[in-house]
């Protein structure tokens, strides 16, 4: 007895309708397997409603439809994508992220007014050379794939602003990608790279440079010199040195942990005045130099886990670094270098001195789980639980936390979680362990489809991240969370408005962009006295009742990318508080 396949979930009338008049649709979550063909041909095709209704109000006449500029087909099930995209040639926005794309049309080339792709978390193995086509593309997003290669031709799309090709295959980069003069932000991350072009220097706008978790041995020379960079992250590298930074006079943020850098060299500070940030953790540094008392901005110092036996010259006196707001809950696990920011150097030397006595030579060799544990010996971040109170486990594609890391915990009082970016398919049970202390936990981009009751028990909750799941609903024992003040649901799959949340009195902020509600209660809504922010972008809300605007504790209502008619566009680009005052105009008296 064959089974039948399931029917392929239809558009609804109503959103096409509505696209065609603010050019906009969103068929995020929709289990699509295929794009249906009337969705290409929106623009083309006469309307449905013409072929029935021959008397048309103001609001309806589908004549006078807008182009589609924007298509959301977001967290579907589609395997390709129809050369009829080419029908579209309005779009501004394609955004087919999470679904199971293995390569993409070449008809994509067509589109010459698109500014934003967005294909990430694919399984794209190559990109079509038509793509370089594109000559207003200014953002091209596509992290998670399975790229081996980039086109050499990559430098034609010279309007290009951001892109992001991190956690792929690559082995090298394009030289022509130092053609992208106009590009702010450029995400390596998490690839296979041995090496960087320094060709990558001509880029004078690069603003965000990430190179996180590749092969690199070495930074090109020229790399250090690029004028516009703000942020640079070298970390997870083969590293062994840091190079001089003679002209990045803005680079605000430096990290550079977990490589094989032994020493810090002079040259590679003192150049770096504006520097906020220097992340310099999980290396072999040995000495810290005198000239990092020059970095008068200085916020963030982080030289975790290192083999540090003394730390800046004798001549730095009272009064160094003066903005350090955290010099050493993030320095050194063995030696807290407290002193050095009021106290001058005698204090410093005097407190090693103590430190030195009261470990004694055997303290390095302390069983892992410690304090002093090196990173190759454990992947337990001691110093971040027990120091800053933090359990974290986030970016690393697992299926399950580590029984060792829960262990490593104890009594700790930990009050932050950070799970995201795994595959959970669950929420880890043990969390359940942490009732009495955590404050905040992200299980963002994950694939957990419903919210446990151990979760429920957390009542000294007051940060929760669920966003990038496949939630559907939430669990009425949430109720329990009477503490709770933001939640993130964004880009999951909501048909409804989660009940529960009405009863949540705490709750300040709920973002729930991207998923499929269809209408919300503005009564419950109206009794959330302390809800001041409200995300409920691109959903279904096919109206939005006039009573929502006497929620006047709203500071933020946020409800672009919906398919109902009124208020319009215009409306809600005046802010909150017109949109407010507008609703509040049309309820019945």
């Amino acid at each position: 007895f064959g089974r039948e396949a399931e029917p392929e979930p239809a558009v609804p009338q109503g959103l096409l309708r509505a696209a065609r008049r603010s050019g906009q649709l969103n068929l995020a979550g929709r289990g699509l397997r295929d794009v249906p063909p009337h969705v290409w041909r929106i623009n083309l095709d006469t309307p449905e409603e013409a072929q029935h209704n021959l008397s048309f109000g103001a609001a309806d006449r589908w004549w006078e439809q807008t182009d589609l500029t924007k298509l959301i087909l977001a967290s579907n099930k589609l395997q390709s994508l129809s050369e009829d995209v080419q029908l579209l040639p309005a779009l501004t926005v394609l955004d087919v992220h999470d679904n199971q794309l293995t390569s993409l049309p070449s008809a994509l080339g067509q589109l010459e007014n698109l500014q934003k792709l967005d294909v990430s978390h694919n399984q794209v193995r190559s990109l079509p050379e038509e793509l370089l086509r594109l000559p207003r593309l200014r953002s091209l997003l596509l992290q998670h794939n399975q790229l081996s290669h980039l086109p050499q031709g990559l430098g034609q799309l010279l309007s290009l602003e951001e892109l992001d090709v991190s956690n792929n295959q690559l082995t090298d980069i394009p030289p022509s990608l130092a053609l992208l003069v106009n590009l702010v932000r450029l995400n390596l991350a998490w690839n296979q790279l041995q090496e960087l072009p320094a060709d990558l220097s001509s880029m004078t706008s690069l603003r965000q440079l990430d190179c996180t978790k590749n092969c690199l041995e070495m930074v090109p020379p020229e790399l250090a010199t690029m004028p516009s960079l703000e942020q640079l992250y070298l970390r997870k590298n083969k590293l062994r040195s840091l190079p001089e930074f003679p002209s990045c006079k803005l680079l605000k943020e430096l990290h550079a942990g977990e490589n094989q850098i032994e020493s810090l060299n002079a040259e590679s500070l003192k150049h770096l005045s504006s520097l906020s940030v220097l992340e310099l953790r999980d290396n072999k540094i040995k000495a810290v130099p005198e000239e990092i008392t020059l970095l008068q901005r200085l916020e963030r110092l982080d030289l975790a886990n290192n083999d540090i036996s003394s730390a800046v010259g004798s001549s730095c006196g009272t009064g160094i670094v003066p903005q350090l707001h955290q010099p050493c809950l993030d320095l050194l696990p063995d030696l807290v270098f407290v002193s050095c920011l009021k106290k001058g150097t005698q204090e410093l030397l005097k407190y090693l001195r103590s430190k030195i006595q009261e470990d004694g030579p055997g303290s390095r060799e302390e069983p892992p789980g410690t304090a002093m544990t090196l990173p190759s010996q454990s992947r337990v971040n001691m110093h971040a639980i027990t120091s800053l109170k933090v359990l974290e486990y986030s970016d690393k594609q697992a299926l399950g936390i580590p029984e060792d890391l829960w262990d490593a915990v104890g009594s700790t009082p930990v009050a932050t979680v950070n799970f995201s970016k795994n595959q959970l398919a669950e929420v880890p049970p043990r969390i359940v362990e942490l009732k009495d202390s955590v404050c905040d936990v992200n299980l963002g981009f994950n694939k957990i489809p419903s919210v446990s009751l151990e979760l429920c028990r957390l009542h000294r909750l007051t940060h929760l991240d669920l966003r990038n799941n496949i939630l559907t609903s939430l669990p009425k024992e949430m109720e329990a969370l009477t503490k709770l003040q933001i939640i993130n649901l964004a880009f999951n799959r909501f048909k409804v408005f989660p009940s529960v949340l009405y009863q949540l009195p705490a709750l300040e902020t709920i973002l729930l962009s991207n998923n499929q509600v269809g209408s919300v209660d503005p009564e419950q809504l109206r009794g959330m006295d302390r809800l001041g922010t409200l995300d409920l972008q691109n959903n279904d809300l096919l109206q939005v009742p006039p009573e929502l605007g006497n929620c006047e504790n709203l500071r933020s209502l946020l409800l672009e990318g919906n398919p109902f008619r009124v208020p319009r566009a215009a409306v809600l680009a005046k802010g909150t508080a017109a949109v407010l005052e507008y609703l509040r105009s049309r309820i019945p008296s």
